[in-house]
């Protein structure tokens, strides 16, 4: 009867878990761990190819426990290279209908759930992430890191309005996106100081628009307006040099056309025009721009371009 009890004996270590077992016989294959389940069959192979050194019968190792192709719990010295409650730049090594996979250094990646997610991170990707032990006693990670972030964060100090700083985005809200900077400072970057949204995970480097009485940076991923100006202007004269000297968009445009076509603001767009008008390089007839130096047909000539 006792033994009957000891066979029937729930499992006590399942996968993507960190346990200290004792090594109770060894094989060709490997060592075998004691699973406590009273039956022996239930003994976990740590196979030596996942032996970072020799075993013995009678001393206990510490491993990383997953399930091998045959969805056998199967053991690995290799464990996970931070604790539990730690946060860490994690590369997503795979990627599936219910998560992700990041690499932590163990035999395996840790599951990272859909609901723990920041955006949707892709194979080979790097973001930041904490692991953690779910409801199941398995290890998991989550990109939920906003709290960890903001107590590892030190005030921005010495940092000036203009200055640049890199690092990588953590997180998305509906006013924009957050970035923790190589010096540890918690760095916000307002929507419309993006043309592009960075990827969740992405390093970039931004220009400080703005330091905070809390040692926050506010910054932008946008040109300061006398670089933009050129930029812009470049961009508009290698357009009209592509449609040879002529297109159908002036300062009458709506913004959502300018937005469409050139990726940048209205008032951005009318500053480089007004720009490109007083150095002589364009001219504006009637909703339509020319270069001065280009063989533009007149809007009644050719409007073949649909805005």
């Amino acid at each position: 009867m006792e033994r009957e009890r000891e066979l029937r004996r729930p499992k006590k270590y399942g996968p993507s878990s960190v346990a200290t077992l004792k090594v109770v016989r060894e094989s060709d294959m490997g060592a075998f761990l004691d699973a406590e389940t009273g039956n022996t069959s239930d003994d976990i192979l740590l196979h030596r190819t996942q032996q970072t050194r020799p075993v013995h019968i009678g001393e206990e190792v510490e491993v990383f426990l997953y399930l091998d192709p045959k969805r056998r719990l199967t053991a690995s010295m290799r464990t996970p290279k931070m604790k539990e409650g730690q946060i860490a730049r994690l590369r997503v090594i795979n990627v599936s209908r219910d998560g992700a996979f990041l690499d932590v250094g163990a035999e395996r990646g840790i599951f990272l759930p859909y609901a723990g997610m920041r955006g949707r991170p892709q194979i080979g990707e790097t973001v930041w992430a904490k692991l953690y032990t779910d409801k199941s006693g398995r290890l998991a990670v989550t990109m939920e890191v906003e709290d960890e972030l903001r107590r590892a964060s030190r005030p921005a100090k010495g940092v000036h309005v203009g200055d640049r700083v890199t690092g990588a985005i953590y997180n998305y809200t509906e006013a924009g996106a957050f970035l923790f900077s190589e010096e540890r400072y918690i760095v916000f970057i307002a929507n419309k100081e993006m043309r592009e949204r960075p990827r969740v995970g992405e390093v970039v480097t931004a220009r400080v628009t703005y330091v905070r009485p809390d040692g926050r940076l506010n910054a932008s991923l946008l040109e300061s307006k006398e670089k933009a100006l050129v930029t812009d202007a470049e961009r508009i004269l290698s357009f009209l040099s592509e449609r040879e000297g002529k297109m159908p968009y002036s300062d009458a445009s709506s913004p959502e056309v300018i937005q469409g076509k050139f990726h940048i603001s209205k008032a951005a767009f009318k500053r480089a025009l007004g720009h490109l008008l007083k150095e002589g390089l364009i001219e504006q007839r009637e909703g339509w721009t020319y270069a001065k130096n280009g063989e533009a047909a007149g809007p009644d000539e050719d409007k073949t371009e649909n805005p």
